[in-house]
């Protein structure tokens, strides 16, 4: 199944829980956790490990050192503050608030560290109808002190499309990297979005899947997108990637049918509802 509605991956303090056994594949993970200032301990294992306040705020304590996260309202507030773990950590997080834990298995213990939200590289990209934004807190250019983790937020005005033109991570070479993808998604006001996933060479899959706050998608192979926010509904997703890589990259191909769209939006407007929230 690549849609996972809120509550189907729900385990002890997790209300989402999504690990490369649970989804099938090697390497890509996701948790939340609503905190309710009771601490929560847990061990990384062989997983490197982001702590990124979704709304609220937290601290983060590992041996010997202590991370403050100011944290956020919502998603739609701008950027956050965040931290990076690395694997065979053990770490307690005390605080309140949702709180995401996005994570890929690793070899390369990496140093920890704190990055503050005004360190967070906001783009606004496309044009018209397809204009968002995205806040590259940990794409590869962002952040290079990971051994294969990769994330990134995107947030979607209402009645806008992301992830678009439709591409894909599943084949090898010198302009496309194998990648496992999540989508966690928010949405606005308690509203709907929609994502579509659908069939490369790599094989066959067929998703086009109403979503709300706290549903996710998976994307082991093939085209995805468009990320749809329905009119009135601001959307917002987590983008969480892995591969077999040596060296991390988020490189990938567009569906050959629609990758003229791209060009189009040079004669196009930027959508000015954009920026959402703070951005330095």
């Amino acid at each position: 199944m690549t849609h996972l509605p809120y509550g189907k991956t729900a385990s002890g303090p997790w209300s989402v829980e999504i690990t490369p056994s649970v989804a099938g594949w090697t390497y890509s993970g996701l948790r939340i956790a609503d905190l309710t200032n009771a601490p929560l301990t847990f061990d990384t294992g062989e997983e490197e490990m982001l702590v990124l306040p979704l709304a609220g705020s937290c601290t983060v304590t590992i041996p010997g050192e202590t991370f403050v996260l100011a944290g956020r309202p919502s998603v739609f507030d701008g950027p956050s503050d965040f931290a990076y773990i690395p694997i065979s950590t053990h770490v307690t997080i005390e605080g309140a608030g949702r709180i995401a834990f996005p994570s890929a298995r690793a070899t390369r213990a990496m140093p920890p560290r704190y990055v503050a939200a005004a360190e967070v590289s906001v783009e606004i990209r496309g044009a018209g109808q397809a204009t968002r934004q995205v806040n590259n807190f940990c794409s590869p250019d962002a952040y290079e002190a990971c051994d294969k983790l990769m994330a990134v937020e995107v947030l979607t005005p209402s009645g806008n499309w992301s992830s678009y033109p439709p591409h894909k991570h599943d084949t090898p070479g010198e302009n496309e990297a194998v990648l496992e993808e999540i989508y966690y998604f928010e949405v606005a006001d308690q509203g709907i979005g929609y994502q579509r996933v659908y069939s490369s060479e790599r094989g066959h899959i067929d998703t086009l899947a109403e979503v709300s706050s706290g549903d996710v998608v998976l994307v082991p192979y093939g085209y995805h997108g468009p990320s749809m926010a329905a009119p009135g509904y601001d959307l917002y997703y987590l983008n969480v990637l892995a591969g077999p890589a040596e060296q991390r990259s988020m490189a990938f191909c567009d569906d050959p049918r629609h990758a003229w769209i791209r060009s189009s939006w040079d004669a196009q407007f930027i959508d000015n509802r954009l920026p959402f929230g703070r951005t330095s």
